[in-house]
């Protein structure tokens, strides 16, 4: 596996573990934390600040920021009142992560999203979400994992626009995915191409075609790493944020 010339510093954000046995924590799946290793980055966790610019602080030391996936993203942050079906908001994390997904945009830095981190972005860049897919009627197939399926299960075909950065990136046009998610991007953010969908039509990709690294996917790569076109996205994110 090539490795980058330097090994950049990758930001990911934390979420917050609530007090139980244990004093409240921050934490996040090592799954992100090793598909960047392995791809030759060096992740550096992000606890969740309120300060702006304590956080601007850790924000201008990185090469580049990975939005992981998590909770629904707060209605209100894209105008809309919450919805039955919604399900956990944390409005602190929401806060955090906008304000870096909106720097990174502004000054360029290489960025993925991640499930969430899709949702995020988008947002943060000025679009809206679907809160509850089947609720909504947008489609009749299961995205969510209610069912109990494994966080590495393939379950649906994406088709990705032959342009797009990010098929031009892994090599391919449609690739099977993994699916642990109940909301999705509604309308796409004035800035983001929409560069894949599901076969239900439901968006799965998006990216910043005058950014040099901005794409973001509603599956997650990282806990299907060990596929080919997976460690080919990561390793072009990780090489983006070398050269930056």
């Amino acid at each position: 596996m090539t490795q980058p010339d330097r090994i950049p510093l990758i930001g990911l954000p934390t979420l917050e573990i609530p007090r139980g046995e244990r004093p409240p924590r921050y934490g996040i799946n090592q799954a992100y934390v090793r598909a960047l290793e392995a791809a030759g980055a060096a992740p550096v966790l992000i606890p969740l600040l309120d300060d702006p610019d304590r956080l601007h602080a850790i924000y201008a030391r990185l090469d580049g920021i990975l939005f992981p996936g998590g909770e629904d993203v707060e209605p209100a942050a894209y105008h809309e009142e919450p919805i039955g079906q919604l399900n956990v908001v944390e409005p602190r994390r929401d806060q955090m992560e906008m304000a870096l997904a909106r720097w990174a945009a502004e000054d360029d830095l290489p960025a993925l999203g991640i499930c969430r981190g899709q949702q995020l972005l988008n947002v943060a860049l000025g679009g809206s979400l679907y809160q509850d897919l089947r609720f909504q009627k947008v489609t009749s197939f299961e995205h969510a994992n209610k069912d109990g399926r494994a966080r590495d299960a393939l379950i649906h075909a994406v088709r990705l626009d032959p342009d797009s950065r990010l098929a031009q990136l892994i090599d391919e046009t449609e690739v099977t995915v993994n699916s642990l998610h109940h909301q999705a991007v509604k309308e796409a953010a004035p800035t983001l191409r929409i560069v894949g969908r599901a076969q239900d039509g439901v968006i799965e990709a998006l990216e910043a075609p005058d950014r040099r690294f901005l794409i973001a996917v509603q599956w997650h790569p990282e806990e299907i790493a060990s596929v080919a076109w997976v460690q080919q996205l990561f390793r072009g994110f990780v090489r983006a944020a070398a050269a930056s």
